[in-house]
């Protein structure tokens, strides 16, 4: 564990050794024990932070990354900004071909960090020239010196979970765990996550959570691609319109999927009952833990871990905006404005 009495170099050094918390309230009417691996602890805020500086440095030993370069990636946002601050400490330039289903926070977020940014139409498919994937691949032709880290098809990115994530979660529940819920995009953090935790126990039962309009649920369960299944949704950074390579599908047990009004609601109850402001990813990890403990999947001794990617700072202008909320006819009258909480005093 990191000493708090520590001088550090840099942010780099704050990578990793995210807390585990337990959930004390959200979670109470459920048999057994939930915590929460907070990944906004580290200092981009993040998961993709572990990936970020991985990727990085495996590509600086390979010699595949020198001074002055540039890094180019796909991102919703996260793994941009991540990117964008591990490349200001180590001298690269940074361009970020970046979904318009993002946030404008997390995009102008990007911005300040110093990174160039493409915003490309979230809504076409994988293999149209204007997808945020063939854009990052054209730029990467066109850019000399350019390194493309391709998060969706790198190895690294489960590498990094591997050596980082799982081996802290083992640790920090002293190899009791027995659920790991989390949710998949890319699949980097759940795949590393659950392959060192089943290479301890093989009887860790990891579930992975999905996004209506993705087609990771399915292809997991018939190995088939399908797209009828996909269609737009609002959770960034969740489920996905193609099979990323950086998915291993074998060490999941299965997918649950959850909607995107559940899961906006259900990061807003995680600010409320355990004092956590996480992003809109957390709340989608915490709603498949509600539809799993309603249908009896845990048991009074389990230890459940659940992964929260991300902080809420970068959700304000959507499932912390009232004003969004309701443009996407998310309130209703068992979950209203919080408006109310608000007085203005003339």
């Amino acid at each position: 564990m990191k000493h708090k009495n520590k001088v550090f170099d840099n942010v780099l050094d704050l990578i990793g050794q995210t807390p585990l918390i337990k959930l004390n309230k959200i979670a109470s009417e459920f048999k057994g024990n939930f915590y929460a691996k907070v990944e906004s602890f580290n200092p981009g805020h993040s998961s993709k932070d572990r990936i970020a500086l991985y990727i990085i440095e495996q590509a600086e030993k390979k010699g595949i990354l020198s001074p002055g370069d540039t890094i180019i990636e796909t991102t919703s946002g996260n793994t941009g900004f991540s990117i964008a601050m591990v490349s200001i400490i180590k001298g690269y330039d940074c361009v970020l071909a970046v979904s318009s289903k993002s946030s404008a926070d997390k995009i102008d977020m990007l911005k300040t960090m110093g990174a160039k940014v493409y915003v490309c139409p979230a809504h076409v498919s994988a293999d149209d020239p204007r997808s945020y994937y063939q854009v990052a691949k054209r730029l990467h032709e066109e850019i000399k010196g350019s390194v493309y880290i391709n998060q969706y098809f790198n190895e690294l990115n489960i590498d990094a979970h591997y050596k980082s994530t799982g081996p802290e979660i083992w640790k920090q529940t002293e190899g009791k765990i027995t659920h790991l819920v989390a949710c998949s995009g890319t699949g980097g953090t759940i795949s590393g996550t659950a392959r060192y935790l089943k290479e301890q126990n093989p009887n860790v039962k990891v579930i992975g959570v999905d996004a209506f309009g993705s087609v990771i649920k399915k292809y997991h369960e018939t190995r088939e691609f399908d797209e009828k299944e996909i269609y737009p949704y609002r959770i960034e950074g969740l489920g996905k319109n193609l099979i990323p390579t950086a998915t291993d599908f074998d060490v999941v047990d299965e997918f649950i999927k959850v909607t995107d009004e559940e899961s906006a609601h259900t990061a807003r109850l995680i600010a409320k009952s355990e004092g956590m402001f996480v992003g809109y990813t957390s709340g989608a990890a915490m709603q498949a833990i509600m539809q799993l403990g309603e249908q009896g999947e845990f048991k009074k001794d389990d230890n459940i871990v659940v992964i929260f990617p991300d902080h809420g700072s970068r959700y304000m202008s959507k499932v912390y905006s009232d004003k969004w909320m309701n443009e996407q006819g998310f309130f209703d009258s068992k979950n209203e404005a919080a408006a109310q909480n608000i007085q203005y005093i003339k």
